[in-house]
């Protein structure tokens, strides 16, 4: 469960990113989290990430109060959560398998774990025939795809995927967002950042408006919603 409590952003240059933000996302829910640029997103997810701390009011993930989080706790909330990056952010001198293994190595996982695991879920976003090669020799909706797979391994509560969509092909775009709703369906809580009207559109699942700094739209009718992305 995600949840801001009348949530303020000032950053250092006098910038409000956010300015008293209230919302509750739910365990296993899918949730779009769209805005122009400047509006607030990236400062949203930080927050949920504890890369940035609420300069007032309350974010709370996962049960942890973030404004009482202890520098030794920040690990054990972030392995509660999955990261899909926008520019992949693979490493081109690891396999695909070691890419996935090494979220895995991270957090001191055995290699009887690692073997067992990675396949599985490999397997669960079609690249399994794909594990020794590099990512330089896989196409952008592949290497999207070893991203989510890394950010699957772990079996983490909460996936964020940050424009997933924004570096590959249009027709690629519906594949990965399948893949996202498919994880859902199995419990896993989803938040994606979009630019994407299209997807938004096809996939009709809750959307949270942002608009400088403030919730301006909340809802589960997005064929319906007048929003700007």
């Amino acid at each position: 469960m995600i949840e801001f409590r009348n949530v303020h952003k000032i950053y250092d240059t006098g910038v409000e990113a956010l300015k008293g933000v209230d919302i509750k996302i739910d365990d296993g829910e899918f949730v779009f989290i769209v805005g122009a640029s400047g509006a607030g997103k990236s400062t949203f997810m930080k927050l949920i990430t504890h890369e940035e701390v609420a300069t007032s009011g309350e974010v709370i993930v996962s049960n942890f109060k973030l404004s009482k989080l202890r520098r030794r706790q920040i690990p054990y909330l972030r392995r509660s959560m999955g990261i899909v990056f926008q520019d992949f952010r693979l490493i081109n001198t690891m396999t695909v398998f070691d890419n996935v293994a090494f979220a895995m190595r991270v957090v001191g996982a055995s290699r009887r774990e690692i073997r067992r695991r990675v396949p599985y879920i490999l397997g669960l976003v079609g690249l399994q025939s794909k594990a020794k090669n590099f990512p330089m020799e896989l196409s952008g909706g592949e290497q999207q795809r070893v991203g989510l797979a890394r950010a699957l391994v772990n079996n983490p509560s909460l996936i964020i995927a940050d424009e997933p969509t924004g570096n590959i092909d249009p027709e690629l775009s519906y594949e990965i967002m399948e893949l996202l709703t498919e994880i859902n369906r199995r419990g896993t809580t989803i938040l994606v950042v979009t630019h994407e009207h299209d997807l938004v559109q096809s996939f009709n699942r809750r959307v949270i408006q942002i608009k400088d700094g403030l919730v301006v739209s909340d809802t589960k009718e997005p064929e319906v919603a007048m929003y700007e992305i």
